[in-house]
């Protein structure tokens, strides 16, 4: 009688980093180190985020008219920046310092309702036909950490910004992203961590994104529970 060998459970496919990933979340909060990371360990090509508005300057300091100006400078570099990185059909990682809809969410914070309305249609004529990122990693922080990190960094027109702002911007980002399900997303709470300047924290952080995410996770680092 012929001896039956003990069949082997199929084994899961490997776990594949996701094609086109983002990083997002408010001013200082890390954005801008984790994506030159990921970029540099995936050999990422990486879609950087519009530092030289014109009109930044202007909105930071309250004139009329600016935050209009500002926007629309934003939506257009944005989209066209994701459209000529899209368009480059090269094998391996995509990776983006933002996600299109932040546009969005600054757009409400910032317009009237009448710029608002000429916002929005321009807003969905040039973005309609992007495409959506596999996985999105929102970076989130208290606002007296993030003000605690734009006072350290020092830079003249962030220190403009008012505490009542940072905290309007921390609550919409936390209000847009409890409903987000477009993608894959990973919520990473870096108040009580600081992976910008301590290894160990980052080394954390970067381990679990060797692990698939689905749906919608949450990552609170160990060192935010001591």
């Amino acid at each position: 009688m012929a001896v039956r060998e003990p069949s082997v459970p199929p084994q899961p496919p490997a776990a594949q980093t996701p094609r086109f990933l983002v990083v997002e979340g408010p001013l200082r909060v890390g954005k801008s180190t984790l994506a030159r990371i990921l970029a540099e360990r995936l050999r990422a090509r990486r879609i950087y985020d519009c530092e030289d508005n014109p009109f930044l300057e202007d909105f930071y300091r309250g004139k009329a008219g600016a935050a209009f100006r500002a926007q629309m400078y934003f939506l257009m570099e944005r989209q066209k920046r994701l459209r000529e990185a899209l368009a480059v059909e090269t094998p391996g990682h995509l990776l983006s310092d933002f996600l299109m809809e932040k546009d969005r969410i600054f757009a409400n914070l910032n317009l009237d309702d009448q710029e608002l309305k000429l916002y929005e249609r321009y807003y969905e004529n040039s973005t309609a036909d992007l495409p959506l990122p596999d996985l999105v990693i929102y970076l989130q922080a208290k606002p007296e950490v993030l003000r605690a990190r734009i006072a350290k960094k020092g830079a003249r027109e962030e220190t403009r910004i008012a505490d009542e702002y940072i905290e309007e911007v921390v609550h919409a980002y936390e209000h847009f992203f409890f409903r987000y399900s477009a993608s894959d997303l990973l919520v990473v709470d870096t108040s009580a961590i600081d992976f910008v300047e301590r290894s160990a924290d980052l080394q954390q952080l970067l381990r679990r994104l060797q692990d698939p995410v689905k749906g919608t996770q949450y990552f609170l680092p160990l060192g935010a529970s001591e």
